[in-house]
């Protein structure tokens, strides 16, 4: 695994390390992902969570306010309660509380069944856990994805705030999901940031938490931690 920050632009601090999968010899997660077969699906779903908590924890985690989000396969999960079991075993025996774990699903990943996905959202946010919808703008499904249920979080594909500053159509999208975000009481994020100008822009549109390579890169098996810089109006890189 490998993480990368998602920034809370308020405080110049990580509000959550996203865990990225990665292969033994840091290959990418393109790479890994292409080995995922229906067959293996729910066991490699299954390993990358377990992982994914326990590299965390030793990395420093819980030293942090900061929670840790899981990526995870929709598909994978044919049951919501039966198959979070070893999610909760491993987090207690790591001793990260559960409150502090986001799963983010990708819409990006054809859904069979939107219904199912809805339940899984819901057991999820009933559980206790924080979820969030991964790529939002560039998936199978989109506005129609997320008029049927709504997850605690929405994260804004790159391909919206690439060149966005330079982008009056991407700034009026970006401007209606904020919007839309405010009025479903969703915490909306920022992916893929990559310049000054990207990120100057966004904050003028009110968006508060941001992710991408201009903050920080992926770290394998280690959390990139900024200096702490509470109550600081202009954002603290992550070196």
């Amino acid at each position: 695994m490998a993480f990368q920050p998602i920034v809370d632009l308020e405080t110049g601090l990580p509000f959550a390390f996203e865990a990225l999968v990665r292969g033994p010899a840091r290959e990418g997660a393109a790479e890994v992902l292409a080995k995922v077969t229906p067959e293996n699906r729910y066991a490699f779903d299954q390993k990358c969570r377990v992982k994914a908590i326990e590299t965390a924890v030793r990395a420093g985690i819980l030293d942090t306010p900061a929670r840790l989000s899981i990526n995870f396969l929709p598909n994978a999960v044919y049951s919501p309660k039966a198959c979070i079991q070893l999610t909760l075993k491993t987090a207690a025996a790591a001793g990260l509380p559960t409150d502090r774990l986001i799963f983010e699903f990708t819409e990006q990943e054809e859904m069979a069944d939107p219904g199912h996905v809805a339940n899984i959202v819901a057991t999820y946010r009933a559980m206790g856990f924080g979820t969030a919808l991964d790529d939002f703008g560039a998936g199978h499904a989109g506005l129609g994805l997320l008029a049927r249920f709504q997850p605690d979080m929405l994260k804004l594909d790159m391909e919206l705030i690439r060149g966005i500053d330079a982008s009056l159509p991407r700034r009026v999208i970006v401007e209606g999901v904020v919007r839309m975000c405010d009025a479903l009481g969703l915490t909306l994020i920022a992916e893929g940031v990559e310049t000054d100008a990207e990120l100057e822009t966004l904050r003028s549109l009110g968006i508060r938490y941001v992710q991408g390579y201009l903050l920080a890169r992926p770290a394998f098996e280690a959390l990139p931690l900024p200096a702490p810089a509470p109550n600081v109006v202009p954002l603290r890189r992550i070196v």
